[in-house]
């Protein structure tokens, strides 16, 4: 099994040493480097690429909105885990615009941390319990009453797929279907829901029935 390179961007070092040293005894994780802001992050990028980034939101020099989508220009591959101590959903539409994929609040166990990094990893999407119910609460604040959408059945089993973290690859593997149908039904949706994103999308499953937070 290839091991996961992380990077670690935060500019408190206190936080950076305590998850270093709790990931540096897991098996499946191979170098760790360290940032402690936005622009240092990027600048070591260029010769230390990760698989994995652990990225701040709010850092000095360079925010963690900007940086996500400078390291995805700079290694394409790269998969950003954004980290805060706020479950404000502004923060999180703006990170998943800029690319990221996992969402995690500091608060969080380091079992959850060890779950996300793995997802992402692999394709998924990761979504703390918490952030999920945050922008849910803000939604129900915005619109108590959404539009009724008509889904089909295939839409509606493609919806259950992503709102449990799977890729359209694993979702046309699963469905033996090709991706680009799986691409296509995915965009149908977001078409259909008004859904900016994926986060979006899935909010808009939890409140419409399709999918319930455990």
């Amino acid at each position: 099994m290839k091991k996961i390179n992380i990077f670690l961007v935060d500019d408190h070092s206190l936080f950076r040493e305590g998850i270093r040293f709790l990931l540096s005894n897991l098996d499946f994780i191979g170098e760790i480097y360290e940032a402690e802001n936005g622009t240092q992050f990027i600048n070591e990028l260029k010769t230390h690429h990760a698989d994995v980034a652990l990225l701040d939101i709010e850092m000095p020099e360079k925010n963690g909105i900007t940086a996500a989508t400078e390291a995805i220009q700079v290694c394409p591959n790269i998969k950003i885990i954004a980290l805060s101590m706020y479950s404000d959903e502004n923060y999180y539409s703006s990170m998943i615009e800029a690319g990221a994929s996992g969402f995690l609040l500091k608060n969080s166990k380091f079992a959850e941390v060890t779950k996300a990094i793995k997802d992402v990893h692999a394709g998924k999407n990761y979504f703390s319990l918490e952030i999920l119910q945050s922008m849910l609460n803000k939604m129900n604040h915005i619109n108590t009453n959404p539009p009724h959408v008509e889904l089909t059945d295939r839409e509606t089993e493609i919806l259950g797929f992503i709102c449990n973290g799977f890729s359209n690859i694993e979702i046309a593997n699963q469905l033996e279907i090709s991706k680009r149908t799986v691409d296509k039904h995915r965009e149908n949706l977001l078409q259909k829901t008004h859904s900016k994103n994926t986060a979006h999308l899935i909010i808009y499953a939890i409140k419409n029935g399709f999918f319930k937070v455990i």
